[in-house]
């Protein structure tokens, strides 16, 4: 690969929820292109943006997640993998891992948890109109709320939950100097550390949850030490952060845009819908997540990829297609076509995204029921949003009622 003949794709923090120009002008230009990344090893990787070529990379055996150690382009100044971690780990042992919490997130899973999140919610709502008007939605709401479900799925002490969104807060972001990677570095050894002693306490003193579940699948032979600590820390990190993120675009989709408000109001039952809708919609991620490698070579779209050459993929180019999606800057709950791609596609697909749905479903059908003049205390441009994050979303929500 000779460096210098592919643009460079740096991320830069966009406005609000404003979609990635670089993605733009990739997804009308080829299945796949060349690209440079900012960081890593020198040299160019593989950038698939259309729908049809992420389905394809992210699901094709040939295409392989076993990166660690290997010198690659990266969005990022660190790769900071647990052990084991099963985001790096190819079927069938990346299948076997996740078999052990399948039962967790299944739809009979969810059907128990949903009115212990919902509690959680009414809880955290209530707490917010004690204090009145005006407040921070995310501090109140939909910072605790995916904070306090994935605790308890997991069966994280309440007093200890705090600690999972400091952990995720250090190490989901962009590093922006050694400083910052080393930060990142001493987080996630810390979660380790937690986590390590919590598993073995549950494994001989078991309770109702998913640590103790992971416990038992230990002993068992199912799953190794090193594979338990890997998946609780990508569960109750991404858990946080992502859910965090996503829910509070939304709402500041929901108290931003008249028409989807207006049609939520009038018709609750499209609230799952529109949760689909928004999912598709809202450019969460900046940049792109971790490469994959060719095994071998393969055609892509008509791209031929070289044995050992790295390919990203991004879901959020892919929800943005406008050959599965048209017009797809325009917002329609009643929109048709493939589903989007927002929990990825594949073997490396989001563990829980039926929770991830549910805890959004949950909040918007809250709001509309308990709150339905919720209103955005400052103007929609002088709402903050973060910076240097992996998964986009507002610093703060000011509203009132």
């Amino acid at each position: 690969m000779q460096d210098g003949h592919a643009p460079l794709y740096e991320v830069s923090d966009l406005t609000a929820l404003d979609f990635d120009p670089f993605l733009r002008r990739a997804l009308r230009t080829a299945p796949l292109i060349r690209v440079r990344l900012p960081h890593g090893a020198p040299g160019e990787c593989w950038l698939a943006t259309r729908h049809d070529a992420v389905r394809f990379v992210t699901s094709d055996s040939r295409f392989s997640r076993d990166i660690v150690g290997r010198p690659l382009p990266t969005m990022n100044r660190y790769l900071i993998p647990l052990d084991r971690a099963v985001s790096f780990v190819d079927p069938p042992d990346h299948t076997r891992v996740r078999s052990v919490v399948a039962s967790a997130f299944n739809r009979s899973g969810m059907t128990v948890m949903r009115p212990r999140a919902q509690a959680v919610l009414d809880r955290l709502i209530d707490s917010m109109v004690a204090a009145g008007p005006p407040t921070d939605f995310i501090e109140h709401v939909t910072s605790p709320f995916p904070m306090h479900v994935i605790g308890e799925v997991l069966g994280v002490p309440e007093t200890d939950r705090p600690r999972l969104r400091t952990w995720a807060s250090v190490v989901l972001s962009r590093a922006r100097d050694e400083a910052e990677v080393e930060r990142a570095r001493l987080a996630m050894e810390e979660a380790r550390a937690y986590f390590l002693e919590v598993s073995r306490e549950r494994r001989s003193r078991p309770q109702d949850d998913l640590i103790s579940e992971l416990g038992a699948a230990v002993e068992r032979g199912r799953i190794e030490e090193e594979e338990l600590l890997a998946l609780v820390a990508l569960m109750a990190l991404n858990g946080w952060h992502a859910v965090r993120n996503h829910t509070s675009n939304m709402v500041y989709l929901l108290l931003t845009d008249e028409k989807l408000r207006s049609r939520l109001h009038s018709d609750p039952e499209a609230v799952p819908a529109a949760v689909e809708e928004l999912l598709r919609w809202i450019p969460h991620k900046h940049g792109v997540g971790q490469a994959r490698i060719a095994t071998e070579d393969v055609e892509v779209g008509g791209v031929l990829v070289r044995r050992g050459e790295a390919v990203y993929v991004s879901y959020v180019a892919a929800n943005w297609d406008e050959q599965c999606y048209p017009e797809p800057h325009r917002f329609d709950i009643d929109r048709k076509g493939p589903p989007h791609l927002a929990f990825g596609y594949g073997p490396h697909h989001c563990v829980a995204p039926l929770l991830a749905r549910m805890e959004a479903e949950l909040l918007l059908t809250t709001l509309l029921t308990r709150l339905p003049d919720l209103r955005l205390a400052v103007e929609p441009a002088d709402v903050p949003w973060q910076k240097d994050v992996l998964i986009r979303g507002p610093v703060t929500l000011p509203v009132t009622w």
